[in-house]
Protein backbone atom coordinates (compact mmCIF):
# COMPACT_ATOMS: atom_id res chain seq x y z
CA UNK A 1 0.00 0.00 0.00
CA UNK A 2 1.48 3.26 -1.16
CA UNK A 3 -0.47 5.69 0.82
CA UNK A 4 -3.17 5.70 2.92
CA UNK A 5 -6.91 4.47 1.83
CA UNK A 6 -9.56 7.32 0.98
CA UNK A 7 -12.36 8.40 -1.26
CA UNK A 8 -10.83 9.08 -4.70
CA UNK A 9 -12.17 8.94 -8.39
CA UNK A 10 -12.83 5.44 -8.64
CA UNK A 11 -14.40 4.73 -5.48
CA UNK A 12 -16.97 7.52 -6.06
CA UNK A 13 -17.88 5.71 -9.52
CA UNK A 14 -17.85 1.88 -7.91
CA UNK A 15 -20.45 3.25 -5.32
CA UNK A 16 -22.47 5.20 -7.58
CA UNK A 17 -22.71 2.24 -10.06
CA UNK A 18 -23.79 -0.24 -6.85
CA UNK A 19 -26.11 2.18 -6.14
CA UNK A 20 -27.70 2.43 -9.93
CA UNK A 21 -27.02 6.35 -9.00
CA UNK A 22 -26.52 8.51 -12.39
CA UNK A 23 -23.85 11.61 -12.32
CA UNK A 24 -26.39 14.14 -12.08
CA UNK A 25 -28.19 12.59 -9.19
CA UNK A 26 -25.07 12.13 -6.84
CA UNK A 27 -24.41 15.69 -7.61
CA UNK A 28 -27.47 16.40 -6.58
CA UNK A 29 -27.17 14.46 -2.95
CA UNK A 30 -23.33 15.72 -2.66
CA UNK A 31 -24.62 19.40 -3.94
CA UNK A 32 -22.10 19.72 -6.70
CA UNK A 33 -23.02 19.44 -10.35
CA UNK A 34 -23.50 16.29 -12.65
CA UNK A 35 -19.31 17.83 -14.46
CA UNK A 36 -17.64 18.15 -11.34
CA UNK A 37 -18.84 14.89 -10.73
CA UNK A 38 -17.61 13.02 -14.02
CA UNK A 39 -13.93 15.23 -13.49
CA UNK A 40 -14.10 13.63 -9.63
CA UNK A 41 -14.57 10.38 -11.15
CA UNK A 42 -12.24 10.96 -14.08
CA UNK A 43 -9.59 11.37 -11.10
CA UNK A 44 -9.37 14.65 -13.23
CA UNK A 45 -9.64 16.25 -9.87
CA UNK A 46 -8.59 15.25 -6.28
CA UNK A 47 -12.27 14.52 -3.85
CA UNK A 48 -11.64 17.82 -1.21
CA UNK A 49 -11.80 16.91 2.62
CA UNK A 50 -15.31 17.79 3.15
CA UNK A 51 -16.74 16.23 0.08
CA UNK A 52 -15.35 13.11 0.71
CA UNK A 53 -16.49 12.92 4.29
CA UNK A 54 -20.21 13.88 2.75
CA UNK A 55 -19.78 10.80 0.45
CA UNK A 56 -18.74 8.71 2.85
CA UNK A 57 -22.07 8.87 4.28
CA UNK A 58 -24.14 8.94 1.64
CA UNK A 59 -23.21 6.16 -0.15
CA UNK A 60 -22.43 4.63 2.91
CA UNK A 61 -19.21 3.78 2.54
CA UNK A 62 -16.59 2.09 5.68
CA UNK A 63 -15.57 4.93 7.77
CA UNK A 64 -11.67 3.87 7.53
CA UNK A 65 -12.20 6.12 4.46
CA UNK A 66 -12.98 9.31 6.16
CA UNK A 67 -10.03 12.42 5.67
CA UNK A 68 -8.38 12.80 8.70
CA UNK A 69 -8.85 15.74 10.81
CA UNK A 70 -5.15 16.24 10.76
CA UNK A 71 -5.83 17.09 14.69
CA UNK A 72 -2.74 16.51 17.04
CA UNK A 73 -3.51 13.28 18.73
CA UNK A 74 -2.26 14.20 21.90
CA UNK A 75 -4.75 17.05 21.48
CA UNK A 76 -7.58 14.96 21.67
CA UNK A 77 -9.70 15.25 24.97
CA UNK A 78 -11.50 12.52 26.80
CA UNK A 79 -14.56 13.49 25.84
CA UNK A 80 -13.85 13.53 22.28
CA UNK A 81 -12.59 10.23 22.54
CA UNK A 82 -15.94 8.44 23.54
CA UNK A 83 -17.98 10.45 21.02
CA UNK A 84 -15.15 9.35 18.21
CA UNK A 85 -15.98 5.25 19.60
CA UNK A 86 -19.46 5.91 20.20
CA UNK A 87 -19.90 7.21 16.53
CA UNK A 88 -18.01 4.23 15.27
CA UNK A 89 -20.90 2.25 16.84
CA UNK A 90 -18.94 0.98 20.15
CA UNK A 91 -21.72 -0.65 22.59
CA UNK A 92 -19.86 0.74 25.67
CA UNK A 93 -20.67 4.43 24.90
CA UNK A 94 -23.85 3.90 23.12
CA UNK A 95 -25.38 6.77 25.40
CA UNK A 96 -22.55 9.69 23.71
CA UNK A 97 -24.28 11.65 21.50
CA UNK A 98 -22.71 14.50 19.17
CA UNK A 99 -20.00 14.53 17.12
CA UNK A 100 -18.44 13.77 13.68
CA UNK A 101 -17.56 10.26 12.88
CA UNK A 102 -14.06 9.98 12.68
CA UNK A 103 -11.59 7.53 10.50
CA UNK A 104 -11.03 4.71 13.39
CA UNK A 105 -7.37 4.60 12.85
CA UNK A 106 -7.36 8.53 13.69
CA UNK A 107 -9.75 7.65 17.01
CA UNK A 108 -7.11 5.00 18.02
CA UNK A 109 -3.98 6.79 17.25
CA UNK A 110 -5.56 9.63 19.56
CA UNK A 111 -6.26 7.10 22.77
CA UNK A 112 -2.75 5.63 22.34
CA UNK A 113 -1.20 9.27 22.79
CA UNK A 114 -3.30 10.27 25.68
CA UNK A 115 -1.02 9.79 29.23
CA UNK A 116 -3.98 9.09 31.34
CA UNK A 117 -6.37 6.65 29.64
CA UNK A 118 -9.76 5.70 31.19
CA UNK A 119 -10.26 1.99 31.64
CA UNK A 120 -13.41 1.88 29.71
CA UNK A 121 -11.67 3.75 26.96
CA UNK A 122 -8.58 1.17 27.39
CA UNK A 123 -11.36 -1.64 26.45
CA UNK A 124 -12.62 -0.35 23.36
CA UNK A 125 -9.11 -0.23 21.40
CA UNK A 126 -9.12 -3.98 20.63
CA UNK A 127 -12.58 -3.64 19.90
CA UNK A 128 -11.80 -0.40 17.24
CA UNK A 129 -9.41 -3.02 15.62
CA UNK A 130 -11.41 -5.78 15.99
CA UNK A 131 -14.48 -4.08 14.19
CA UNK A 132 -12.32 -1.93 11.47
CA UNK A 133 -9.57 -4.33 10.47
CA UNK A 134 -9.26 -3.18 7.34
CA UNK A 135 -7.88 0.27 8.46
CA UNK A 136 -4.80 1.57 7.06
CA UNK A 137 -2.28 -0.11 8.90
CA UNK A 138 0.69 0.52 7.53
CA UNK A 139 -0.77 4.57 8.10
CA UNK A 140 -1.27 3.38 11.65
CA UNK A 141 2.11 1.84 11.83
CA UNK A 142 3.88 4.97 10.57
CA UNK A 143 2.40 7.23 12.81
CA UNK A 144 2.84 4.72 15.94
CA UNK A 145 6.39 4.97 15.09
CA UNK A 146 6.42 8.41 14.64
CA UNK A 147 4.96 9.31 17.95
CA UNK A 148 6.75 6.32 20.17
CA UNK A 149 3.64 4.49 20.32
CA UNK A 150 4.72 1.37 18.86
CA UNK A 151 4.77 -1.05 21.94
CA UNK A 152 1.07 0.57 23.15
CA UNK A 153 -0.32 -0.22 19.26
CA UNK A 154 1.56 -3.85 18.98
CA UNK A 155 0.09 -4.69 22.71
CA UNK A 156 -3.24 -3.85 21.88
CA UNK A 157 -2.93 -5.40 18.73
CA UNK A 158 -1.89 -8.06 20.34
CA UNK A 159 -4.99 -7.98 23.17
CA UNK A 160 -7.08 -8.17 19.81
CA UNK A 161 -5.76 -11.33 18.48
CA UNK A 162 -5.83 -13.22 21.79
CA UNK A 163 -9.72 -11.89 21.73
CA UNK A 164 -9.81 -13.19 17.91
CA UNK A 165 -8.36 -16.99 18.70
CA UNK A 166 -10.96 -17.49 21.55
CA UNK A 167 -13.76 -17.50 19.25
CA UNK A 168 -11.65 -19.35 16.92
CA UNK A 169 -10.82 -16.95 13.96
CA UNK A 170 -7.83 -17.68 13.32
CA UNK A 171 -8.49 -18.09 9.59
CA UNK A 172 -10.49 -15.25 9.59
CA UNK A 173 -9.39 -11.95 7.30
CA UNK A 174 -9.35 -9.72 10.03
CA UNK A 175 -7.32 -12.13 12.22
CA UNK A 176 -4.85 -12.26 9.25
CA UNK A 177 -4.33 -8.29 9.29
CA UNK A 178 -3.66 -8.02 12.97
CA UNK A 179 -1.34 -10.31 12.59
CA UNK A 180 0.51 -9.14 9.59
CA UNK A 181 0.32 -5.78 11.62
CA UNK A 182 1.84 -7.05 14.81
CA UNK A 183 4.65 -8.64 12.83
CA UNK A 184 5.43 -5.21 11.74
CA UNK A 185 5.02 -3.83 15.20
CA UNK A 186 7.70 -6.54 16.64
CA UNK A 187 10.57 -5.47 14.52
CA UNK A 188 10.48 -1.27 15.72
CA UNK A 189 9.40 -2.69 19.57
CA UNK A 190 11.05 -0.42 21.96
CA UNK A 191 12.94 -1.37 24.71
CA UNK A 192 12.31 1.54 27.04
CA UNK A 193 9.68 0.74 29.68
CA UNK A 194 6.09 2.48 29.04
CA UNK A 195 2.94 2.24 30.57
CA UNK A 196 -0.51 1.67 29.12
CA UNK A 197 -1.12 5.94 29.25
CA UNK A 198 -1.24 5.79 33.18
CA UNK A 199 1.59 8.04 33.50
CA UNK A 200 0.69 8.86 36.84
CA UNK A 201 1.34 5.33 38.35
CA UNK A 202 3.15 5.13 41.60
CA UNK A 203 6.58 3.39 41.88
CA UNK A 204 4.73 0.80 44.23
CA UNK A 205 2.22 0.54 41.37
CA UNK A 206 4.91 0.18 39.22
CA UNK A 207 6.85 -2.72 40.81
CA UNK A 208 3.84 -4.65 41.35
CA UNK A 209 2.95 -4.85 37.55
CA UNK A 210 6.29 -4.94 36.67
CA UNK A 211 6.14 -8.68 38.56
CA UNK A 212 2.02 -9.44 38.13
CA UNK A 213 2.07 -8.59 34.05
CA UNK A 214 0.85 -10.53 31.49
CA UNK A 215 2.73 -11.95 28.76
CA UNK A 216 1.54 -9.74 26.33
CA UNK A 217 2.33 -6.33 28.52
CA UNK A 218 5.74 -7.93 29.29
CA UNK A 219 6.75 -8.25 25.71
CA UNK A 220 6.02 -4.86 24.80
CA UNK A 221 7.50 -3.53 28.04
CA UNK A 222 4.26 -2.26 29.36
CA UNK A 223 3.09 -1.90 32.98
CA UNK A 224 -0.29 -2.14 33.52
CA UNK A 225 -2.80 -5.21 34.44
CA UNK A 226 -4.64 -5.43 30.97
CA UNK A 227 -5.22 -8.91 29.82
CA UNK A 228 -7.50 -10.64 26.89
CA UNK A 229 -9.54 -12.03 29.45
CA UNK A 230 -10.72 -9.14 30.45
CA UNK A 231 -12.05 -8.18 27.47
CA UNK A 232 -15.99 -8.77 27.80
CA UNK A 233 -17.68 -7.36 24.59
CA UNK A 234 -18.49 -10.42 21.66
CA UNK A 235 -16.72 -9.03 18.76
Amino acid sequence: MCGRDEVNGDTLRSARKRRGWTQSEVGARLGVSQAYVALLENNARRVPAKLARKAVRVFGLPPVLLPLTGKRPSKVTPYQLTRGFSRLGYPGFAYVRGGWRKNPGEVLLAALAQPELESRVAEALPWLLLNYPNLDTKWLGDQARLLNLTNRLGFVVDLALRVAEKKGEMNSVRYQALTNLVSSLRHSRLEAEDTFAQSSLSDTERNWLRANRGPEADFWHLLTDWRPELLQYPQ
